[in-house]
């Protein structure tokens, strides 16, 4: 009789679950840095975390701000995912592999956009009303 593969972490419970769980997060940020786009954005919050303080005039304001940059990071890591599964599956082209890379790649381009507006926005609201 074959035994079906068990994931340990699915058997761990409490703080041993979430030590596990924090150190796979991790190692999940080292492979995102290896992404050029993904240094490039964490660069550009470097800048615009504290540029956000500044321009909020508010705290809404500036949680919102702050809110744009980490939605472009959470889609970039998640594109960078989808993109590793579908290099996994094989190295030959597909239709349908290249489908879902493009709409990774345009679910970054929009957070992207959101991120511009929201910031444009702002920026406008503090130098231009």
């Amino acid at each position: 009789m074959v035994l079906p593969f068990v994931n340990l972490q699915k058997q761990r419970r409490g703080l041993a679950r979430l030590w596990h769980a924090a150190r796979h997060s991790v190692s999940g940020l080292r492979y995102g840095w290896l992404e050029s786009a993904f240094r490039l954005e964490v660069g550009l919050s470097v800048v615009l975390v504290p540029a956000a303080f500044w321009i909020g005039s508010r705290w809404s304001d500036t949680a919102l701000l702050l809110f744009g940059l980490a939605l472009v990071m959470v889609t970039e890591l998640l594109n960078t995912g989808l993109e590793s599964v579908v290099d996994r599956i094989g190295p030959e082209w597909h239709e349908l592999s290249k489908k879902a890379k493009d709409i990774g790649s345009a679910a970054t381009l929009m957070a992207l956009a959101i991120c511009g507006i929201v910031w444009g926005m702002a920026v406008h609201a503090r130098w231009f009303s």
